[in-house]
């Protein structure tokens, strides 16, 4: 019988505001849990009142990594600085390389409704930290679905039971939105040695302990994650990464490997060199 992956610690997200004030709920990048390598960030935002959400964010820069932004419901738009633009709706991802650097704009669209969804961060390797931007859109029906009996597995990224996700980034992941069935049971297969999450956004599932929603868990490096539950329900948003093991320099929208760096990025935002 394969090894489970045991659950190693359990976060619960952070309230915050971002962008114009945008009220929003960190899990991975705050006090709590300050990254989990490859990944640097984790929000989730959700509401059904505008004004929770209707000030977007406006044109802000990032280097030195990409974001994946999964829209469970809403309609949003992106603009950015490379020419390249976007509608994200409901079940649809928005992937973008920052690299070098890119100034970019997310906006809603709806004026009321539930916007509700994840956005990601993940860390580009040294060498490819100053690569070209990059922008795709990937429509909820370019996302391939998993049916299993448990329920079904909409992979994102990576590769699952030998269903490929459409994007595949520049370090190695497994990005999935998992949807269980009352009373089933799902293995996730894992590479030994990758740093691995899931978060409940719906429901409570059973995975060596009870995970509710709300709460995102950590796992130990080693084994599958398995999941079961009962008389609910579960979504769950899941990501497993290949650590890079590299030195990460911080500084707002910029992540590189050295304070140096950084102070390179905003020197190079300053003059203007993003829009370029």
């Amino acid at each position: 019988m394969d090894k489970k992956r045991v659950i190693k610690r359990l976060v619960a997200g952070q309230s915050t505001t971002d962008g114009a004030g945008v009220n929003l709920t960190r899990i991975i990048g705050s006090s709590e849990l300050n990254m989990l390598d490859p990944f640097l960030l984790l929000d989730e935002f959700g509401s059904d009142n505008p004004n929770d959400y209707i000030a977007g964010f406006p044109p802000h820069p990032h280097r030195g990594f990409e974001t994946i932004t999964y829209m469970l419901n809403g309609k949003w738009q992106h603009k950015d600085s490379a020419g390249n633009g976007g509608i994200l709706e409901d079940g649809s991802v928005q992937w973008m390389t920052a690299g070098r650097g890119i100034v970019h704009s997310e906006m809603p669209i709806q004026t009321d409704g539930l916007a509700r969804g994840f956005q990601l961060w993940l860390n580009l390797p040294k060498e490819k930290k100053m690569i070209e931007p990059a922008y795709q859109d990937i429509g909820s029906k370019q996302i391939p679905i998993v049916k299993e009996k448990a329920g079904t597995v909409k992979v994102i990224s990576g590769n699952f039971h030998g269903t490929v996700g459409p994007e595949q980034s520049h370090t190695p992941v497994l990005i999935l939105d998992i949807q269980l069935l009352e009373n089933s049971e799902l293995t996730i297969p894992l590479a030994d040695g990758w740093n691995v999450f899931s978060f409940i956004y719906e429901g409570e599932v059973f995975a060596g302990q009870k995970l509710s929603k709300g709460q995102l868990a950590v796992y130990e490096k080693d084994g599958d994650v398995h999941f079961k539950t009962k008389d609910n329900k579960v979504g769950i948003f899941f990501a497993a990464g290949e650590p890079l093991n590299e030195p990460v320099a911080r500084g707002g929208p910029f992540v590189m490997n050295t304070r140096g760096e950084v102070l390179k990025a905003f020197s190079d935002y300053q003059e203007g060199k993003f829009e370029s």
